[in-house]
């Protein structure tokens, strides 16, 4: 049997052989395309080339381009499971033209390639043209040889494919294998041709045009080839199956499910294997590329595709955690030629096993909600909205998922009454994504990109330079010419200016010329990731086109940038060291002040494990070992065991960054095109400033290097000396002097309220006339007392004692605290018929400026914000008890 593996190498290898350049698989998350959320198509990384706005050293080219259809108006996720050729992750197989060859080239290495490479029969291929193509025609008949009912011409907008309402567009010429008979359906064109019985394999893109706003179709000067044969679907025809589900790497990880789940992979528990091998694929290959689980855009996207895949584990009976379990298959049928698997591994264990162990805490109770909701439902009945959009609001469940669970019922939901639920209160994330790629293109930096070239970085090796300015940029428009007072941006062929990216910040500095121009640059970009753009504010003289300037980088600044990001790559190692390889990079930031770094671990860390990993990078810093720069190509290097982060644009040649000393090797080894320190020691000291969390699964360290961290602990060992002279103590005594302190304050609290307590017991009351002895109010003995800084919580013991003092009477007590008052007031048992404890201490509570107050007849207590008055308050409840 020919494995999927040996189908992707040798479609490769045949269009090598023909002259193509193999191009790796772009990462999902496109970098050019802002209308998308996942690359979803062979071409999409090539799309700047065929639009003109970029240029590359080939003219063909040949990729298996990783591909999702998960989100946004590209979505199949309802379907997987339940058809054939339905996939949230798939690969496209592609052959590319740009300018070089078109129709009759692209024809016969189709024909060759499936029928004499591959050996497929020509008896079971069927193609389309579109309809007023004839030269595709001619070129079928000739090549294939095939008769005319079999090149089918369709006239719809399925065999004609555009980029877009305006670009480049052109007709296309799909080709169809027939399964057999045995399977319904009929040939593109006829009224069966939804059935399963012809299927689409590759589809051959002429493009020939480019679509004007007003309709007209102009001739391209260089026509170009864009073609996609899913692998998955040739997969299952050179194997000899209907179903891709039945090809070799689904089978591998259907098999394994079932294995793990102790279940029949077949009948009803066939469409959950095949959903938890589907959404495994595109979780562990979407997470290697750098997409976490989040509750919005690509992130939500993802989330929704793991969730829906736990819960048909769940439905399978799995009683732990099943999905992280399955990646080790995943790699090892899909790392051979995706190495970015391997590298992530840890990472997609870690992400899948922490989601799903939080997802079935609620699981269960969110389909209990789903079943409560639908136990009167009879199948082709909705389910309301609002109920949609409890499960997803309250249990996390995505709407899809609540589709998907009633779909074995035949029941639907009100999407209508979801998405007006869904606008009431989350209208944040129903927001439509709206930009998808990393990078907006941007037609001016590809204008000057192809005028003039690349940006030369000189900066790994000098902090000052001569350069040709070939562009001035001034409110987003090209100009010619900027003078004294102006804010414009520089780009030049060559200079030692560092453009920011990959969390370093730009350089600052100055230019200069011989003919008077001076001007602070203030940053550096770099759009396209090759131009390094200037922003400068000229303060004398003018610059132009053509001139050549002297640029001088901020020197103190770039060495405090390089030191800080030096210090990045030491951190990543010993976290890594300490955590555990699932740490991964998430962002960075690279500042001439601080440092930040953003990386994948799922829990705060410990004051010890922050302690370790200072003193390791520290450890680096003081053994002072060269950083040495290699320069390799990409995949040599991460052969070689670089760090490299995947969805980062690497040329063909990357910087090999290798420093510090481990037991048998490098301490960090990483790819990154940033300037560094030449020895570790120049970093000098790193001390963290602070951990925190990002988001779910991300932490973030705040960090300082050489005279800032010393800068730190010195204003820290000042304010310890302060502290130290206040306490009349040495600084290595402070510590034991504070507990002493605050052992001592806490003695006096307790004597303090010991001393107060006793006051009250013993008189004094500031609201009686003798503080010898009870008052007598009318015919009832009486003891009152005001009380300054007692805790209010001491009053009702303290009127229990005076009443066993009285035997009978009454007694009021106020506390008066910060300005407040509290008062307690008792009644001793043989004169609650006469005079009820609430009504008392509602009288004094009046006097204090409050309101109620309450309790029993016998005891009751209350309070004002006036503390002013608490002798009124006394006497307010003397006057009570003679009314």
């Amino acid at each position: 049997m020919t494995s999927t593996n040996d189908i992707r190498r040798s479609f490769l290898d045949y269009f090598a052989s023909q002259g193509h350049t193999t191009v790796p698989s772009a990462p999902l998350v496109p970098h050019n395309d802002p209308t998308l959320m996942f690359v979803n198509a062979g071409m999409v990384p090539f799309k700047n080339v065929f639009t003109g706005l970029e240029k590359r050293g080939y003219v063909t080219a040949t990729s298996s381009q990783k591909c999702v259809r998960a989100g946004g108006k590209h979505n199949d996720l309802d379907n997987v499971g339940y058809t054939a050729r339905h996939h949230t992750f798939f690969e496209m197989l592609g052959n590319f033209s740009f300018g070089d060859y078109f129709k009759e080239q692209a024809i016969h290495h189709a024909w060759t390639l499936i029928t004499k490479e591959w050996g497929v029969s020509p008896d079971r291929l069927t193609v389309t043209v579109y309809h007023d193509d004839d030269e595709a025609f001619g070129h079928w008949k000739k090549i294939a040889g095939l008769p005319d009912e079999r090149i089918i011409r369709i006239a719809t907008s399925d065999n004609f494919w555009s980029m877009g309402d305006t670009g480049p567009c052109g007709p296309c010429s799909e080709i169809f294998y027939d399964h057999g008979d045995h399977i319904w359906g009929g040939p593109p064109g006829s009224p069966e041709e939804d059935g399963d019985r012809f299927v689409e394999i590759w589809n051959l893109v002429f493009m020939q045009y480019d679509q004007q706003p007003g309709g007209e179709r102009l001739a391209l000067p260089k026509p170009s080839i864009d073609t996609g044969m899913g692998l998955e679907r040739i997969a299952a025809v050179l194997q000899g199956v209907h179903d891709n589900y039945d090809t070799d790497t689904f089978k591998a990880l259907i098999e394994e499910s079932g294995e793990l789940t102790k279940t029949a992979i077949t009948g009803d528990n066939q469409a959950s294997h095949r959903v938890i091998a589907d959404h495994l694929r595109s979780s562990g290959f979407l997470i290697a590329d750098g997409v976490l689980p989040a509750n919005e855009g690509r992130g939500y996207v993802l989330r929704r595709i793991m969730r829906r895949a736990m819960r048909h584990a769940h439905l399978l009976g799995a009683a732990e955690p099943l999905m992280h379990r399955l990646v080790g298959g995943l790699v090892a049928e899909m790392g051979g030629a995706y190495p970015e698997l391997i590298r992530a591994q840890p990472l997609i264990q870690e992400t899948l096993l922490r989601e799903e162990t939080r997802f079935r805490q609620t699981l269960e109770k969110g389909l209990r909600l789903l079943d409560e909701a639908t136990a009167c439902m009879k199948e082709g009945d909705t389910l309301p909205g609002d109920t949609a959009f409890k499960l997803y609001d309250t249990f996390g469940f995505p709407y899809d998922l609540t589709e998907d669970a009633l779909r074995a019922g035949g029941l639907s939901v009100d999407r209508a009454g979801f998405d007006a639920a869904m606008a009431q209160q989350k209208a944040a994330a129903r927001a439509a994504w709206k930009g998808s790629g990393d990078k907006a293109s941007d037609e001016i930096w590809f204008d000057i990109a192809e005028n003039a070239g690349s940006t030369e970085f000189t900066g790994y090796t000098s902090t000052q330079g001569e350069g040709q300015v070939v562009a001035l940029v001034c409110d987003g428009k090209s100009v010619d010419r900027a003078a004294a007072g102006d804010n414009v941006t520089i780009i030049t062929n060559q200079t030692p200016f560092y453009g920011e990216s990959g969390g370093q910040m730009g350089d600052a500095g100055t230019i200069s010329s011989p003919e008077g121009l001076a001007g602070l640059v203030i940053d550096t970009a770099k759009p396209l990731g090759r131009l390094h753009a200037h922003q400068a504010e000229i303060g004398s003289g003018t610059v132009a086109v053509g001139d050549t300037i002297h640029l001088s980088v901020d020197v103190e600044r770039r060495n405090r940038i390089r030191a800080n990001h030096s210090a990045t790559h030491l951190l990543h190692a010993a976290l890594r060291e300490r955590l555990g390889g699932h740490v991964t990079q998430k962002g960075s930031l690279v500042a001439a002040d601080r440092l930040r770094f953003d990386f994948s671990q799922p829990d705060a860390l410990t004051p010890e494990q922050i302690a370790k990993v200072e003193a390791d990078v520290n450890a680096q810093i003081r053994g002072n070992d060269a950083v040495t720069t290699r320069l390799m190509t990409p995949d040599d290097a991460i052969e070689a065991g670089a760090m490299a982060l995947f969805g980062e644009k690497y040329g063909d040649e990357v910087r090999v960054l290798s420093m510090g000393q481990a037991t048998d090797k490098h301490y960090s080894v990483e790819l990154c095109g940033g300037t560094h320190v030449s020895a570790l020691g120049d970093i000098g000291l790193f001390k963290i400033v602070s951990e925190s969390a990002v988001s779910s699964g991300i932490r973030r360290i705040e960090a300082l290097t050489g005279e800032a961290a010393r800068l730190w602990l010195s204003d820290r060992e000042d304010k310890l000396k302060a502290a130290a002279a206040v306490l009349k103590t040495a600084p290595d005594d402070v510590p034991a002097r504070i507990a002493a302190l605050v052992e001592e304050r806490r003695k006096l609290e307790r004597e303090l309220a010991d001393a107060k307590k006793a006051l009250a017991l013993g008189g004094g009351a500031k609201g009686g006339p003798d503080a010898s002895g009870p008052e007598q109010i009318g015919n009832v003995g009486f003891l009152g007392q005001v009380i300054e800084g007692l805790d209010p919580k001491e009053l009702r013991g303290l009127v229990d004692e005076n009443k066993k003092k009285l035997g009978s009477g009454v007694s009021a007590l106020v506390a008066v605290v910060d300005g407040r008052a509290s008062i307690a007031v008792g009644v001793t048992d043989d004169l609650i018929a006469r005079h009820s404890a609430v009504e008392l201490v509602r009288a004094g509570v009046e006097a204090l400026g409050g309101k109620g107050g309450g309790g029993r007849p016998d005891m009751a207590q209350g309070g004002g914000p006036d503390g002013g008055k608490a002798a009124a308050a006394i006497e307010a409840v003397k006057a009570a008890l003679v009314k």
